[in-house]
């Protein structure tokens, strides 16, 4: 019983390290394709180039595919955690594990969920002009 209950958990930890992979890769995209936006932005802003749109179009492509994999990274850990507890409730119900501990909510998830948000806002901070995100040549801090 107890080394079925040690295996939940440690399943439970591998789904969290899933979910931090999903998050490491994401923020690189998300960070990559902003930072590139912003690049592309300032130098048409200051006039040093021209035709910018193609470029700032990639920092917004990669910001959006960060975006689509973090929903979908939190989906599936979501999907996953949920089936696990009811894996153990049933084989709690049934005896064969004594489900003591706790089976906590995911802090890995609250980190992702936040740097979603994050992410949404540099989207729109990007596509839409707005957001705190947003910051103009010459504007004062």
């Amino acid at each position: 019983m107890r080394r079925t209950g040690m295996a939940f958990q440690r399943t439970r930890m591998a789904a969290d390290r899933t979910l931090m992979a999903v998050i490491r890769t994401a923020l690189s995209l998300i960070g990559f394709g902003f930072t590139i936006y912003q690049f592309f932005n300032k130098l048409k802003e200051s006039g040093v180039l021209k035709g910018v749109s193609p470029a700032r179009n990639f920092g917004t492509s990669l910001v959006l595919l960060g975006i689509g994999m973090l929903i979908l990274g939190i989906l599936y850990h979501v999907m996953f955690m949920l089936g696990l507890r009811r894996v153990r409730s049933g084989m709690k119900a049934e005896g064969l594990v004594h489900a003591e501990s706790g089976f906590p909510a995911s802090l890995v998830l609250v980190v992702a969920v936040t740097l979603l948000l994050m992410g949404v806002a540099a989207a729109l901070s990007m596509m839409g002009h707005v957001g705190p995100y947003e910051w103009h040549v010459g504007a004062h801090e």
